[in-house]
Order: structure tokens, then C-alpha cells, then sequence
């Protein structure tokens, strides 16, 4: 592998922390939901998306951030928001809907918003892309360097916003990456059944822009895609479009049975983790050793109880705050 070692470990410490922290949001949105599970019970009400198998997606564009970056992501935004350098503490707590949260609590885990660093998401599918186009046009105009970053669905990329976002993208050579995060499923639609080509890389080429597929959960894989595509970016020679396949070991949402995927389907995706598969890529070209990989664990580990503990020890906001902090 040709890459620095600095950032290899990097980026498994980033998966490591990305998925423990999934684990224990998913530990403890279940704790008060059962037996009978009850959506609206307990510490973390409502939906919730985790995004465990899909942690490539996000740490391959990891090192080649600058500050002041953009980014937008999906309701599945957990490991994006991660990577990205999101505030873990205020993070959790706005996931728990507590006063020290991101929003102040009232907008969950679907709507996580941070200034330092300049990261959205949406539970509105496809939002993100024209927001991104926006923020790209505000660098360009600025004279910043900046760039956009747009993380979507596979499902996403047959609505309207994704081509309106592509063309005038392409139009005003804007510095914006969109990243299809293609997990093979539109919550229970498999993708064979709702886009009439097999990747959506090659729609790239309706809009004359560099459209490329990484055919692989990997992320050396998609660090180097990516690397190449902001750098594209950044020089101001316009977007890319990357998709990206990826694996979304669990459900489309906590309490999802997920009896459209078969048991062979999720076998194999098991068999393929790709923290494992890159945790032991590691180890056999000598990046880490496995005492090593166990540390980083041990310290990935410490810092998720840290925030979650933030989180649980804060304060809901108070009735009377209900219209503070809102454009209503």
C-alpha cells in the first residue's frame, strides 16, 4: 500500500471508534425497548440508522480534508459525522435528545448539525446534494479553497435533486464531490428493482464529469478514489461522482426484521466485515501489530463510554426552551 502509515492508522482507528460507537447507540436503544418492542419507548426514541459495515465509505476521505471543508449526509450520518471530526460528546448527546447536544436536543440522530466542523445531514432523502452545489458555489465565490463533500443512497441517485445537483454542478465547474454510498438496498428495494443501470458511476458521463466505481468495501480503495477526486476539486477543475459499494451489516433501521435479505445474502456480507478484513490487511503488511491494534481498541473504546457518559449525565432541554434554537 502505498500510503502514508500515519494515515493507515488513521483510518482504522476511525473505523474502530466508528463502530464501537454504532454498537453501543444500538445497545442502548434497545435496553428499554423490549420484549415487545416499542419504537417510542425508552432513552433514544424514534428511528434510528446505524451505519456499521459502511465505515470505508467515510474514512477513505478522511486525510484528504482540509478545514472549512463541507460535508452533507444521509439519515444513516453517524460514521460520516465521525470521521469528519464531528464533536463525539455533543454528538451523543443530541442523539439521547439532550441539552449539550448538537442541536440542543431537538433534532436526533436523522439531523446532526456542527458548525466546527461543517457538517449536515437530512431524514430527507436526497437534501443533501443541492445543499452541498450551494455550499461549493459560496467557496468558489469566496476564493476559499474549499470543497463539498454530498453522501447519498443508491436510492437517491433517481431522484430529481441528484441530477439537478449534477448538472449544475458540472455547469458552474463547481468544487463538490457527490459519494453514492450503494449498499444494494433502498431500506427493503434492492437496486436491480428500482435503477435501470447497475452502477451509478456511469450517469456521470450525462453531465461530462470523471464518474468512478469502487467495487469493493475497502477503504484503501476509496481513499485513493477520493484523494484524486477532491484534489480535482480543489483545483478547480470541477465534481466527480463516486460510488462506492458498500455492506450495511444490519438493518435498515433498529427493530428492521430484515427478512428481504437472505441468510446467504448476510452470511457472506458477514464473512467480508470490513474492519476485520482491514484490520488483518494491516497486521500482515506489518502497518500494526495485533498488541497494537488492541490498544488503539482499548483507547477507540474509551472514548465512546466518555461521550456516551456525556451524554446520559446531561440535562433534557427545559419545556419553556421548546422555541428556542428553531426558525419556526
Amino acid at each position: 500500500m502505498d500510503i502514508p502509515k500515519a494515515h493507515l492508522v488513521d483510518m482504522y482507528e476511525t473505523m474502530v471508534r466508528i463502530r464501537r460507537f454504532e454498537e453501543r447507540i444500538r445497545e442502548l436503544y434497545f435496553a428499554d425497548k423490549l420484549p415487545a418492542f416499542d419504537i417510542a419507548a425508552g432513552l433514544i426514541p424514534g428511528e434510528m440508522h446505524l451505519a456499521a459495515g459502511q465505515e470505508p465509505v467515510a474514512v477513505g476521505m478522511r486525510p484528504h480534508l482540509h478545514p472549512g471543508d463541507a460535508i452533507t449526509a444521509t439519515h444513516r450520518p453517524h460514521h460520516v459525522a465521525i470521521a469528519q471530526g464531528v464533536d463525539l460528546n455533543k454528538m451523543a448527546a443530541e442523539i439521547f435528545g439532550r441539552e449539550t447536544g448538537l442541536g440542543h436536543g431537538k433534532g436526533g440522530h436523522m439531523h446532526l448539525f456542527s458548525v466546527e466542523p461543517n457538517f449536515g445531514c437530512s431524514g430527507i432523502i436526497g437534501e443533501g446534494m443541492p445543499v452541498a452545489v450551494g455550499a461549493a458555489m459560496a467557496f468558489k465565490a469566496r476564493g476559499t479553497g474549499n470543497i463539498a463533500l454530498s453522501y447519498f443512497g443508491e436510492g437517491a441517485a433517481n431522484q430529481g435533486a441528484f441530477h439537478e445537483s449534477l448538472n449544475l454542478a458540472a455547469l458552474w465547474k463547481l468544487p463538490v464531490v457527490f459519494i453514492c454510498e450503494d449498499n444494494a438496498y433502498a431500506i427493503s428495494v434492492p437496486k436491480a428493482s428500482s435503477t435501470a443501470i447497475p452502477d451509478n458511476s456511469d450517469r456521470a458521463s450525462a453531465y461530462g464529469i470523471p464518474g468512478v466505481l469502487v467495487p469493493e468495501n475497502d477503504p484503501v480503495a476509496v481513499y485513493e478514489v477520493m484523494g484524486a477526486a477532491m484534489d480535482r476539486a480543489r483545483r478547480g477543475d470541477g465534481p466527480s461522482l463516486i460510488e462506492i459499494k458498500t455492506d450495511r451489516l444490519w438493518g435498515h433501521f433498529e427493530g428492521d426484521a430484515d427478512a428481504y435479505r437472505s441468510d446467504e445474502f448476510k452470511e457472506d456480507m458477514n464473512d467480508r466485515d470490513p474492519l476485520v478484513a482491514f484490520g488483518k490487511r494491516l497486521v500482515e503488511e506489518g502497518v500494526l501489530s495485533e498488541a497494537e491494534q488492541a490498544a488503539i481498541k482499548e483507547k477507540e473504546y474509551a472514548t465512546v463510554e466518555a461521550a456516551i457518559a456525556f451524554a446520559l449525565a446531561s440535562p433534557y432541554p427545559a419545556p419553556e426552551a421548546a422555541l428556542n434554537h428553531v426558525f419556526a
